[in-house]
């Protein structure tokens, strides 16, 4: 069996974190998925999908992840079920995350598109959580190096002493 999920879309509104009478971190997002095509009108539609992260992961999403921000989720849907004060039962479908990709710094529009990856466990009570990611460095002896995709395709300037071969 398999149940794995891959999105990437942007933040309806700020994560919500909290935490479990045990003490464990909880963060609820939605993410704005765009659909591969568009309405009898022309318009772009979207899915808007409840995301949950757990943990370090929860904290973390709940710190640097904001309204509007694009970032890629991985994790597994999973359908929960809960009677509500009027006795009806309500269904929930949800993405359990268990790695976020921050596709945008806080200040990309500094035109800075360095990303971060952070991974956790998957959720309720089981798995544990690391952190890892990075954001672009500089090379060449002190000099920064810009982002060699930046020109959308145009040449790139580069001396032979930038090469390594």
């Amino acid at each position: 069996m398999l149940n794995r999920v891959i999105l990437i879309g942007r933040l309806t509104r700020d994560p919500e974190l909290r935490y479990t009478p045990a003490g464990v971190a909880v963060t609820q997002f939605t993410l704005a998925v765009d659909r591969p095509f568009t309405s009898n009108q022309g318009q772009r539609e979207a899915d808007f999908i409840p995301i949950v992260t757990w943990r370090q992961l929860a904290e973390t999403c709940a710190n640097y992840l904001r309204k509007g921000r694009l970032a890629a989720v991985e994790g597994r849907i999973q359908v929960r079920n809960y009677d509500n004060n009027e006795g009806r039962r309500v269904y929930v479908t949800e993405i359990i995350a268990d790695n976020v990709r921050f596709l945008e710094s806080a200040n990309s529009a500094n035109r800075d598109d360095s990303s971060m990856g952070i991974s956790g466990g998957g959720g309720g009570n089981s798995g544990g959580g690391n952190s890892g990611g990075g954001n672009r460095g500089s090379y060449g002896g002190g000099r920064e190096q810009q982002d060699p995709f930046q020109d959308d395709g145009r040449p790139i300037d580069i001396s032979d002493d930038d090469l390594p071969f």
